[in-house]
């Protein structure tokens, strides 16, 4: 069973530890882990930040228990890992009242059982595994090709061009396990990973009434909760930044702090570039931003709205990176909100706006298609 450990996200979040809580259901975790060392500094999401242990290991084996309420997915790492040197660990579900037991490889295959659950957990992993295979074999031969030295863009073409499909045969996959195992908690457990709302949905539709009324319910229904939110936002969003919709006309005060109105540049055609300095990605992209600025500033205005930080920050900012174009300040409270007016959810957003005063387009985050899209756009015929 191929294992994918330690996001950034899971990094972070490992980051905020405090001390423990009540504790009221035990877990025991044993076994042998070829690839472990001698320390694992086991974390505990409580409800606010993580409790964190640290268990001593020898050859590879380990045991530590660890107490939560509630099924509750637990992280346990080496400490180089946590000093993002090394990337060796695991993540495993925590379920009141039970005992896994885990042997195999952490660099490659590792395995559950012990008590039913664990069993049960074990089939689920294998059988995502086996469905993830067809994507985990593109991601190999696409990561040997690029160390052979083919080109990171025609490796990047082909991987949104085929994986797709082959993440969604892999979710069809398991909706069907889930589905095929009604009575099995272990498979509700893999409901969260579906990452699709519809699918998530349709296998917890699955589920014979004893698991949809039984303690993993709660574990896999927040996430299809908050997943629904999301789209839901996203839809949201979607609708506001269309292309055709007529932008919303804002005032918001300039550097100097004197009101500038969207409104005002009717006409012409306007880039409103939702921002921060704290955000690493507009950062990142300002060089191109200031490269292409210069290169259409005759066709059109880039007006960039900061947003979440203070206003000294901002303008200091502005002037550290030395940004050409217009700006304006979106404070945190007031009677303006440019964020909810155009549904942005994520820095950057860039959002064009023609003379007439309608959108043109929007895209998200610092994706090269934005200077595509400009060349383009604005390029000589």
């Amino acid at each position: 069973m191929k294992k994918t450990i330690l996001t950034m996200a899971a990094l972070t979040l490992l980051a905020a530890s405090v001390n423990a809580a009540d504790e009221k259901g035990s877990v025991n975790f044993s076994g042998n882990l070829k690839g472990l060392k001698d320390t694992l500094i086991v974390m505990t999401p409580l409800e606010h930040g993580m409790k964190r242990d640290t268990v001593l290991t020898k050859d590879g084996q380990f045991n530590f228990t660890v107490n939560v309420e509630k099924p509750t997915d637990i992280y346990a790492y080496t400490p180089g890992t946590l000093r993002r040197e090394e990337r060796i660990g695991f993540q495993a579900i925590a379920v009141p009242g039970e005992k896994a037991v885990m042997t195999g490889d952490l660099s490659s295959s590792y395995y559950f059982s012990g008590s039913k659950f664990y069993e049960e957990y074990n089939e689920a992993d294998r059988a995502n595994d086996a469905a993830q295979k067809p994507l985990s074999d593109l991601m190999a031969s696409l990561e040997k090709r690029m160390a052979n030295g083919e080109k990171l863009d025609v490796l990047s073409k082909e991987y949104v061009e085929k994986a797709p499909a082959l993440q969604k045969q892999a979710t069809a996959a398991m909706v069907d396990f889930i589905a095929k195992h009604p009575d099995s908690e272990g498979a509700a457990a893999f409901i969260p990973r579906l990452e699709d709302v519809d699918a998530m949905k349709k296998a917890a539709a699955a589920l014979s009434d004893n698991v949809k009324n039984g303690r993993i319910h709660d574990y896999y229904q927040s996430v299809i909760d908050e997943a629904a939110k999301r789209e839901q936002a996203e839809q949201e969003s979607a609708k506001k930044q269309a292309a055709g919709i007529v932008a919303p006309d804002f005032t918001l005060n300039d550097l100097n702090g004197k009101p500038l109105k969207l409104s005002s540049f009717k006409g012409k055609y306007v880039l409103l570039d939702f921002w921060g300095t704290w955000c690493v990605w507009c950062v990142r992209g300002i060089p191109k931003m200031k490269e292409y600025y210069n290169k259409y500033k005759a066709n059109f205005e880039i007006l960039s709205i900061d947003c979440n930080e203070t206003q000294d920050k901002w303008k200091a900012g502005v002037k550290k990176y030395e940004l050409p174009w217009k700006h304006v300040y979106q404070p945190r409270s007031g009677a303006v909100n440019t964020l909810d007016l155009y549904g942005v959810t994520g820095f950057p957003t860039k959002i064009l706006v023609g003379p007439d005063g309608k959108i043109v387009k929007t895209i998200a985050g610092e994706d090269p298609a934005f200077y595509t899209f400009l060349d383009e756009k604005f390029g000589k015929k």
